[in-house]
């Protein structure tokens, strides 16, 4: 039938209006065509045709590509469920950390590491390591949501660790406040001990008179000092006395400072270095001719009036210099804190070790006028003793810090109460 169709001429009254497909034993394809009839007979036309070989071959090609595909494509998904199993196992020990830090804020202290600084420093480094992972979410390829969800859990993981951080943070500085609350405890505490242990020694009936007694200063610190209970009132004049014994040398340092608020040098007496002895009133110096550093008792005298700003400086009962124009028209001022043993750079504080008094002092006392020099004299020689108007060398009156004690005097025991 294939063969008769190649062969045959279509002849039709107007036009071809069929088309009849044939095949020779070649296998190849004929085609004709409608024609009109004026021309003649259908032209045949061959078209090639795939033998079924070959299209079993293009199949084959394109199995195997698909298989190669689909054997990628698991491969892919095999990497991607590791990886999501890793991180999940991640998040599981991230998760299983919380829930420590959870039982640590309910737990005793025993759980908690006993230094403050090697806890953060752990959670700093678990932090390092949730941003490290959180790079690491971000950089792998698996669903949207999946990675949306592990970064969540991440951060809050990120948050609670930042939470136990602050919060250790305000734990350390309150450690550090609580120390330095026990260190004034246990020195308050020192200095009672101290005073307990010197009325002990003396029997426990106190000292033989109010004012027979000295304090010891023994170290050059900035925390051993004496301090009078009393403030000093506004004075247009004083006169400042005591004995003291100095135990180092160069320069005596501080016997005594007396400071007021906006004014930390209101009447300072201080030898410091080879610096000679100077004495300060409102900040303004005077030079004293005095020597006390041969570490030997001396008695110390020293007068001012706010008239011309005149001073007298006396040594063991001889009045060795005098001079006008320290701080005239000055009145001292009241309310301020009487320190012995230390100079002050602020009210009552901020002593500074090398300005520090070393060694004994007795007998301090203050007036506010200028006494006469006959009686600064029977003073120094243990004929006579004055108590101050202002400040009276009592026990009750002066208390001792950081391990300055009081002791029984010694000096003129025998002499100074004979009148």
């Amino acid at each position: 039938m294939l063969h008769l169709l190649a062969g045959l001429t279509c002849i039709y009254a107007l036009a071809c209006v069929k088309v009849v497909y044939g095949q020779n034993e070649k296998g190849e394809r004929f085609l004709c065509t409608a024609v009109p009839i004026d021309k003649g007979s259908c032209p045949v036309q061959s078209l090639p045709v795939q033998s079924a070989s070959v299209r079993e071959e293009e199949l084959r090609n394109t199995g195997t590509q698909l298989r190669e595909t689909i054997l990628q494509q698991k491969e892919t998904i095999d990497n991607q469920l590791e990886t999501i199993k890793e991180l999940t196992s991640k998040l599981s020990r991230c998760e299983a950390d919380s829930e420590t830090f959870r039982k640590m804020n309910k737990d005793t202290m025993d759980d908690v590491p006993k230094d403050p600084n090697d806890t953060m420093q752990s959670l700093k480094d678990r932090l390092e390591n949730l941003e490290q992972m959180r790079a690491n979410i971000s950089g792998a390829s698996f669903p949207n949501e999946l990675r949306n969800l592990l970064q969540r859990r991440l951060e809050d993981l990120e948050n609670q660790l930042l939470v136990k951080v602050n919060e250790l943070e305000e734990e350390k500085s309150q450690l550090y406040n609580e120390t330095v609350a026990h260190r004034q405890r246990t020195d308050s505490t020192l200095n009672s001990l101290m005073n307990r242990i010197s009325e002990l020694e003396k029997g426990g009936a106190g000292f033989k008179s109010p004012e027979n007694f000295k304090i010891s200063l023994p170290l050059r610190t900035n925390y051993l000092f004496g301090q009078v209970k009393k403030s000093l009132p506004e004075m247009y004049a004083f006169t400042i006395c005591m004995w003291l014994k100095s135990g180092l040398s160069p320069g005596i340092g501080t016997p005594f400072s007396y400071g007021v608020p906006g004014q930390a040098n209101e009447i300072v007496l201080i030898e410091w270095g080879h610096n000679p002895i100077e004495l300060l009133i409102n900040d303004k110096v005077a030079q004293l001719p005095l020597s006390l550093s041969d570490g030997r008792w001396h008695h110390v005298c020293i007068t001012w009036t706010t008239r011309d700003g005149l001073w007298e400086a006396y040594q063991d009962g001889q009045r060795l210099g005098s001079g006008e124009n320290l701080a005239p028209w000055h009145p001292i001022k009241p309310g301020g804190v009487l320190i012995l043993g230390q100079e002050q750079d602020v009210v009552g504080g901020r002593f500074d070790a090398t300005q520090a008094f070393v060694g004994e002092l007795s007998h301090f006392n203050v007036w506010d006028r200028v006494l006469r020099s006959t009686d600064i004299i029977a003073m120094s020689n243990c004929s006579s003793y004055i108590p101050g108007n202002v400040v009276a060398w009592t026990d009750s009156n002066i208390e001792v810090f950081g391990g300055a004690s009081k002791w029984p005097l010694e000096l003129c025991e025998d002499r100074l109460f004979d009148n």
